[in-house]
């Protein structure tokens, strides 16, 4: 990590061109306990009304919003009711679509991160959204912070670009629409990305004594 910014015109490109290109670089995040950063080594991208399995596939709502802004943006999210999840927003302003970051290695602030998900093995620190932004302390209020910002609570750092020849690429994990789209981008045999699991539809059990 050499510690200088990822500029803004990184993320203005498609997406399926800045998901696989952010392996091996860094996202921090600075908060008054300290600063957490992570090595990125699994993202998948969302292309926005295009995408069946985009957020914005239906157009601009109160919780998407961020996503329709200029790129280089967080985008967080709220699911199952108990976990954040954490985007970056990539293209020009109002293409709405974003990298969701999956799973990294945690290289600094690995105290604070192990105080934060006490129970986890460094491995698992940040294996998995909900557990990267965790390790992170990334909850809603980060929702639309510049990573483009000289001194900003959150960045993206250079770091040290992964292999392309270790770069794998598959289904999207647990989605229902465009399944099939091959926008899963990961380090093929790093230790910190997270199982693939298909999208497993919930079944609607009947109410007793109805038809």
């Amino acid at each position: 990590m050499d510690g200088t910014l990822l500029p803004r015109d990184f993320f203005d490109r498609p997406v399926d061109e800045v998901a696989p290109s952010l392996l091996g670089h860094v996202i921090t995040h600075r908060t008054p306990e300290g600063e957490v950063a992570a090595r990125l080594t699994e993202v998948e991208a969302y292309a926005g009304p295009l995408d069946p399995a985009s957020h914005a596939y239906r157009g601009e709502t109160p919780r998407n919003a961020v996503m329709f802004g200029p790129p280089g943006h967080v985008y967080v999210y709220f699911t199952y009711g108990m976990h954040f999840c954490m985007n970056l927003v990539c293209g020009p302003e109002g293409t709405s679509s974003a990298v969701l970051l999956r799973a990294g290695e945690i290289i600094a602030g690995e105290d604070l991160a192990r105080a934060r998900r006490p129970k986890s093995t460094v491995r698992d620190l940040a294996r998995g959204p909900a557990r990267l932004c965790q390790a992170l302390g990334v909850v809603r209020d980060q929702n639309g912070l510049d990573v483009c910002t000289p001194g900003g609570e959150m960045t993206v750092l250079h770091g040290e670009p992964a292999d392309p020849a270790l770069i794998r690429s598959g289904p999207r994990t647990g989605v229902n629409g465009a399944k099939e789209v091959p926008w899963r981008f990961y380090v093929d045999g790093d230790p910190t990305v997270s199982p693939y699991r298909a999208h497993v539809p919930r079944v609607r059990r009947k109410a007793a004594g109805r038809a």
